[in-house]
């Protein structure tokens, strides 16, 4: 089987491929700001709010670590031109919906944080979906194999 690329992507691919991994990057550094918190720090939070960090189940925590770590390698993937970062970008997406689901169905995160909570969680999820888009059109153009 040949893995050869067939087709040049223009710079902007690059641009784009290189903003996404940074944006990923930060992904882990909040997932380890997340996970690492001391008791120190969510003892200064409200008490409903460090409610919401303390009663975080394993799944939605692991769904965290899958979101932000495929969408780093996904983003990788799509920089060396290979196939493999269409999947791993869906996966991170999946990963992205767990998480928040969890966070936004079966917890009061919004009676807590307030609406404007909302936002940031909706830009993660739109420029996942457009991380999978911008992938799928580069693989129909023979950028990635």
């Amino acid at each position: 089987m040949n893995d050869a690329v067939s087709t040049k992507p223009p710079a902007l691919f690059y641009w784009i491929g290189a903003v996404a991994l940074l944006w990923n990057i930060a992904g882990i550094a909040a997932y380890y700001g997340q996970v690492t918190m001391s008791p120190e720090t969510l003892a200064q939070m409200p008490e409903a709010q460090r409610a919401l960090y303390e009663n975080i189940p394993v799944w939605a925590t692991s769904a965290y670590a899958i979101a932000v770590n495929a969408g780093t390698l996904g983003c990788v993937l799509l920089l060396l031109r290979k196939k493999w970062a269409l999947p791993v970008l869906v996966l991170s997406l999946a990963g992205v919906l767990v998480q928040m689901g969890h966070a936004f169905l079966m917890t009061n995160s919004i009676e807590v944080l307030g609406i404007g909570a909302v936002i940031f969680p909706v830009v993660i999820i739109v420029i996942g979906a457009y991380l999978i888009w911008f992938a799928n059109g580069a693989k129909k153009k023979g950028w990635i194999n």
